[in-house]
């Protein structure tokens, strides 16, 4: 990880403005967290990518839909956490470990099927209860796996949308797991009625899963098996054609395989990421964070916004205070590679499981130290459990390498962690919440934004309309 900044050492100098930043940059190391999310080794939706391109090469799409695929697939994953709960719900097991090995059962096989439920519900839990979820399983599967996949699909798609980009580029996420056969999901669409996009974003998909251990010969067996069943046998043909270029499968560095999958991309479309693309791709993700716990939902969301308030009262610019709002939107990225077995867990957690929480921060930090325009952002956003007596984690930092930035993250965050529900208890009232945050005062927090947010609060809370820049617009439309 990066080293910390000194408190109050940051300047508009430090500020990135995104204008020298590809916008495909910032989408593709952001796939990184979509990775963990799915429980796919890193780089899987890049890898997904470069083999989808190639696919789109020999099909000779217009440059165009080049394009239009080229995000498709590196946005397949957006609505991934949205059935993370469920999920454990349904199979009292971790769910980025369900969607990893869901990944290569074939669902047209009812042994592949049945083999997956058995393996994988309730594991380690009292016979009487693995059976129950079993049951439930072979009785609602069907309505069960059309609703998961409803919910995911559509809230990737909404992602997209929301990110500025097209309704192609939306519907093609929208339809990622329709079948050629038409027994896919959730609409049970078939051959063209399934856009062409999520056809070949469905085959690259399967096809890194199938490969990454090294063996491409069993990527192409598996999609040769499926060609007119899951897949169309068309894009199976131009498969078959890229799959001998050893190219297509060596395994790169990790900043290799990025400016591989940034020179995929049609270099006449490619925008730059300004602040407010960059504004709409930091809430877009702060709202998948957001949709992998039901007792999270709209958290990221409310300690951006509580931290761009307090960062205007404390008297940073507009420009420097969207920045921290970014870092606000996104503190908890790393909770997507967080299991929810840890996460919704109704009682107190183990020592272990606290310990796993806790990497969370790092995974934050990790992540968005890939992105040259959140480089700076990383440490801001990662160490916002840090204390200022020394106390916090990851790295126990004490006050003088805590930046004010951090500071007013911390508390935002802290306050909405209090007054929602979780897991263990109900939602506190305000004055509640200011009672624990007091006695944190000069020990954890920071008494000169504390209070500066307690009167904020106290008074409304509101933010003038013009204070709020407007990021619905500048988007990637194309």
């Amino acid at each position: 990880m990066n080293d910390p900044m000194t408190a109050g050492q940051m300047t508009q100098a430090d500020i990135p403005d995104g204008e020298t930043v590809r916008f495909s940059e910032v989408v593709a190391s952001f796939t990184y967290a979509l990775d963990m999310t799915e429980g796919q080794p890193p780089g899987h939706c890049l890898r997904a990518c470069r083999i989808g391109m190639e696919i789109g090469h020999v099909l000779n799409l217009s440059r165009q839909d080049l394009w239009n695929l080229y995000y498709a697939i590196l946005l397949k994953d957006a609505g991934c956490s949205s059935n993370a709960a469920r999920l454990f719900e349904l199979y009292a097991a971790d769910d980025r470990t369900t969607k990893k090995n869901f990944k290569t059962v074939d669902t047209d096989s009812l042994l592949q099927v049945a083999r997956f439920v058995f393996s994988n519900t309730a594991m380690g839990h009292p016979l009487r209860e693995k059976i129950g979820k079993i049951v439930n399983l072979a009785v609602h599967g069907e309505d069960l796996a059309t609703e998961m996949f409803m919910a995911r699909c559509e809230r990737g798609a909404h992602i997209a949308t929301e990110m500025g980009f097209n309704d192609d580029i939306a519907q093609a996420i929208r339809c990622l797991d329709e079948h050629w056969n038409g027994k896919g999901r959730p609409r049970g669409l078939k051959k063209e009625e399934i856009p062409l996009f999520s056809r070949i974003a469905l085959l690259a998909q399967v096809a890194d899963v199938f490969s990454y251990d090294g063996t491409p010969g069993k990527a192409l067996q598996e999609i040769r098996k499926r060609s007119g069943s899951w897949f169309d046998p068309e894009i199976v043909d131009a498969f078959s054609r890229v799959a001998g270029s050893s190219r297509l499968w060596e395994e790169p560095a990790s900043e290799r395989l990025e400016n591989q999958v940034m020179e995929l991309e049609p270099m006449e479309f490619s925008q730059p990421a300004d602040a407010d693309r960059l504004d709409r791709v930091a809430r877009a993700f702060g709202k998948i964070i957001d949709a992998k716990s039901p007792y999270t939902y709209g958290h990221s969301q409310r300690v951006g916004d509580f931290t761009y308030a307090m960062a205007r009262g404390l008297g940073l610019t507009q420009p420097h205070s969207r920045w921290v709002r970014r870092g606000g939107f996104l503190h908890d990225l790393g909770k997507l590679g967080i299991s929810n077995t840890i996460l919704d867990k109704p009682g107190r957690l183990s020592g272990e499981e606290y310990e796993l929480v806790k990497n969370h921060a790092r995974y934050t930090e990790e992540i968005l130290i890939r992105i040259g325009v959140f480089k700076t952002l990383s440490f801001i956003a990662g160490a916002h459990h840090e204390r200022l007596d020394g106390g916090g984690y990851p790295r126990g930092l004490r006050a003088e390498t805590i930046p004010v930035e951090t500071r007013i993250i911390s508390i935002a965050d802290i306050f909405d962690a209090l007054t929602e529900d979780r897991p263990y208890r109900k939602a506190l009232s305000d004055d509640q919440a200011f009672s624990i945050m007091q006695d944190m005062r000069d020990k954890a927090l920071d008494s000169r934004i504390l209070d500066l947010f307690m009167d904020w609060r106290k008074s409304g809370g509101s933010l003038p309309s013009h204070e709020s820049p407007d990021i619905s617009r500048s988007a990637p439309t194309r």
